[in-house]
């Protein structure tokens, strides 16, 4: 029989302070108030005072209202019957429908051993040319998209859901607008993905420590289907919201702050996240895609700049496209040997010339005369930006680097473009 409290001896924003014995970090517990009865978890302990953040807010609380601790951590279900589902960041239903309480499994568990873990070696294809040509997802990789505010962040995340070749796709959204939820919604509904989706959702008017659990409870369900064989595809979005949420109850608690007020531990907080993406000996895999906004367009700011420490590269979004020359995957070279023999020659090849492109654009800004090589560059610039970078083109791979052939084609000389003979005799376009 657990013990019930009902002297609450501090309240301070959406943290209730009790003095109890027995207690163990994390533990779940229900504050009984006039309002109702709503969960809290511990968060702290000093001795036998401990403190617990409340779900729905301190808000109708008292210092003579009830605490029972439930001797248990949050769980959440990793039944089958999650998929086509929209839960909040308690795990509850958020679509009007029922709530889901068997197969409960705990969340925020420790990454998975190394020993059960095999080298990143299957691509992801996406269908979005500048992720499969130049910067290929590869199961098991942790990649965030870096991003200023007014990119189509989660625009991208929606397409990337719907195009994705993985089993199941776990959508965890982090401080949403009502709309852009809405818009997550609709857009795999309508497209028939969200029959293989699970979404946990935390909106700006939600209670700030539901934000704290999106991500664990995401990664929880998504080992649960990995560990059954799936490919599990996990999307977050905002991180930054995640930790200004871990940034307000570090302040609520009047812990230390580190650096622009976010707590000491910022680094580890997101490291334990992002280190559950996994490819399994004989299961399934765990991928993370992360969008990370910057305030300010800062890559400094801290929330990017310890994420750069923990991830295996990053895409940059950047004036509604993924920049090429700041955006970066790791693993590329694990898989991009065996999609095709062309792909690392164009990949390659068509990235230097679109250098050489960026640094004509600046010499007919500054009015210099343009030489024949420099036109030619102008040409091949605008088509790369038309047809590549366009968060709108949505072709294959193959069909992507013959595009990437015919683009070379036709702005260059096959002397020009640097790219070995024997490819050049096998791609390299005839005329007619």
């Amino acid at each position: 029989m657990r013990k019930v409290y009902h002297q609450i001896i501090r309240i301070s924003g959406n943290v209730i302070t009790v003095e109890a014995d027995g207690v163990a970090y994390n533990e779940l517990a229900e504050v009984t108030s006039a309002r109702g009865t709503s969960l809290a978890q511990v968060i702290r302990i000093d001795g036998r005072r401990v403190s617990l953040q409340v779900f729905a807010g301190s808000r109708g609380i008292g210092t003579g209202d009830q605490v029972r601790f439930l001797g248990r951590e949050m769980m959440v279900s990793g039944s089958d019957a999650l998929l086509g589902r929209v839960f909040n960041g308690r795990g509850g239903a958020r679509d009007n429908r029922p709530d889901i309480t068997d197969e409960l499994i705990p969340i925020g568990t420790p990454s998975v051993n190394p020993a059960k873990r095999i080298i990143p070696r299957n691509m992801i294809r996406t269908n979005i040319p500048m992720i499969d040509v130049f910067n290929t997802l590869v199961e098991s990789q942790k990649l965030p998209i870096f991003s200023s505010a007014g990119e189509p962040y989660n625009q991208l995340l929606a397409r990337i859901a719907l195009q994705a070749e993985v089993d199941v796709i776990v959508l965890g959204g982090m401080g949403l607008k009502y709309d852009d939820y809405l818009t997550f919604k609709r857009t795999l509904d309508e497209h028939g993905a969200l029959s293989r989706t699970v979404m946990f959702i935390h909106t700006a008017a939600d209670p700030v420590v539901e934000c704290l659990m999106v991500p664990d409870m995401s990664l929880a369900v998504a080992e649960s289907y990995a560990l059954k064989g799936k490919r599990v595809l996990v999307l977050l979005t905002d991180m930054t919201n995640f930790s200004d949420a871990l940034k307000e109850i570090a302040i609520t608690m009047e812990q230390i702050p580190a650096t622009r007020g976010y707590p000491g531990d910022l680094y580890s907080q997101l490291a334990s996240r992002y280190e559950k993406a996994v490819d399994f000996d004989e299961a399934g895999s765990i991928t993370i895609l992360a969008v990370t906004t910057m305030p300010g367009d800062d890559v400094t700011h801290p929330v990017p700049d310890n994420t750069g420490y923990i991830t295996e590269g990053q895409f940059y979004l950047k004036g509604g496209r993924i920049e090429p020359f700041g955006s970066l995957s790791r693993l590329k070279q694990n898989v991009n040997s065996r999609t095709r023999s062309d792909h690392r020659a164009i990949m390659d090849s068509m990235i230097r010339l679109y250098s050489d492109y960026r640094s004509t654009l600046e010499k007919q800004s500054m009015g210099f005369r343009m030489s024949g090589w420099d036109n030619k560059l102008l040409k091949y610039g605008k088509r790369f930006e038309q047809e590549m970078m366009d968060l709108s083109v949505n072709i294959p791979i193959e069909r992507a680097l013959d595009l990437g052939w015919e683009m070379l084609a036709d702005c260059f000389e096959p002397a020009e473009v640097g790219i070995k003979t024997d490819l050049i005799e096998e791609y390299w376009p005839k005329k007619n």
